[in-house]
């Protein structure tokens, strides 16, 4: 199933770049000026996650998936463009997962309040899946990621149905922020019981106010076009409220992610990431920190081989670490590609990671076993990106307090996948 996907995708990546492609000079040269703003105005669009049309945009997020509890996940999403109006927006998406056999969905609509500061309000109704342990930041969702590899390996998700309320603002070209009010009915799709005030909860309702913020300082628009420097930082707060709207659990989190790139003369660059959160009330493991684990758990190496994730854990097994509070930091550095032929350039990255992390109060969580990451987790490796196709390879080790008595257990060899639009 897993090959057959990525043919797949293969296919409609390269397709995409087909349609990216100039189209033939007819000597006149208005035409072929329009040719190419039409050409950059497509690519723009297909690298913000979208294929236009003439009143609505198609919402390539939602095309083609896979995950250990849906099986392969495709669907269709939309959303209506400048050409059916400047002022609303109507957006949703239906997707069906062949494994558990359920049709999932969204539908909102908004209105523009400003266009001077790009101010929106927007409504949804959303009944689909999320995973437990992640922590999505709202301005996240404006930034296209056309394959994601973590997703193949997932299988603890929750349920959920929810109404939500969110105002979009643009306070500079440098500040971008969303706010969010929401009722949540939550279903965890695996064994799982939140033991709080002496009673037992299998399922629960949530009602939350989040708001983000994507602070880019040095970022610049010049002719229209946006450069993006770094650093840049995000921000979010949530609260989750007791009694308010069928609400049960009073909790709140903050969570923080800043991401650096520096670029040197001889054309390598060194990434950094630094995130963090943290977690203080009645809590349940559905919204508590998962650590970005990508790694399952089978015997030999070759049983694990997968998709190695951009910023994710290769060594850590999923569902093997929880917590309420955590920070990792990580480092990647690019050398210079190796110019072997004008098409034959692979990449060599040079990767560490480091996570640490604690839990209070680990009774309350029912009905699935983990540890916590008080003693600090490391791995390091590297990846031979751009092989054949995007396709590369990668390697990654496990040391430190929490290195497996069974040597083989702490090494992992995937491939990566890495093309640009």
């Amino acid at each position: 199933m897993q090959r057959c996907l990525l043919n797949v995708l293969i296919i409609l990546l390269f397709t995409f770049k087909g349609l990216a492609q100039e189209p033939e000079k007819n000597g006149e040269s208005n035409e072929t000026e329009n040719d190419s703003i039409k050409k950059i105005e497509l690519v723009k669009s297909l690298g913000n996650g979208y294929l236009p049309s003439r009143y609505f945009d198609l919402d390539l997020r939602y095309l083609v998936k896979f995950n250990q509890y849906e099986g392969l996940r495709t669907g269709l999403g939309v959303i209506t463009n400048t050409a059916f109006s400047e002022k609303y927006k109507i957006q949703g998406y239906v997707v069906y997962g062949f494994k558990d056999h359920r049709f999932k969905y969204n539908l909102g609509a908004g209105f523009r309040i400003s266009e001077q500061t790009n101010t929106w309000l927007h409504a949804s109704y959303t009944d689909d899946l999320q995973e437990t342990g992640s922590s999505k930041y709202l301005t996240d969702k404006r930034f296209f990621q056309f394959f994601e590899p973590r997703l193949f390996n997932i299988d603890l998700f929750h349920k959920h149905i929810t109404k939500a309320l969110t105002l979009e603002h643009r306070f500079s070209d440098k500040v971008l922020t969303e706010s969010q009010l929401s009722i949540s009915k939550i279903d965890p799709t695996y064994a799982y019981s939140f033991v709080v005030d002496n009673q037992t909860y299998s399922t629960y309702d949530l009602s939350m106010f989040q708001v983000s913020v994507q602070w880019n300082p040095f970022t610049a628009v010049e002719n229209e076009m946006e450069t993006s420097g770094y650093p840049h930082f995000t921000f979010q707060y949530t609260k989750s409220f007791n009694d308010v709207i069928k609400g049960q659990f009073n909790f709140s989190k903050f969570d923080f992610r800043t991401v650096y790139k520096l670029k040197h003369v001889n054309k390598s660059s060194t990434d950094f990431v630094l995130s963090a959160g943290i977690a203080n009330g009645k809590t349940p493991l559905t919204h508590l920190y998962h650590s970005y684990p990508n790694n399952v758990d089978k015997e030999t190496i070759m049983q694990r081989f997968s998709i190695a994730g951009i910023n994710s854990f290769e060594t850590m097994y999923f569902n093997e670490f929880f917590s309420d509070r955590f920070a990792i930091f990580q480092v990647k550095h690019r050398l210079r590609p190796f110019e072997i032929s004008a098409r034959f350039k692979p990449e060599l990255v040079l990767i560490s990671r480091y996570a640490l992390g604690n839990m209070s109060n680990v009774d309350r969580h029912q009905g699935i076993s983990f540890s916590t990451l008080d003693k600090g987790f490391s791995e390091s490796g590297f990846e031979i990106n751009k092989l054949l196709f995007g396709f590369g390879l990668s390697f990654a080790y496990r040391y430190g307090a929490y290195h497996l008595p069974k040597f083989n257990d702490n090494f992992a060899f995937k491939f990566t996948f890495n093309i640009d639009l």
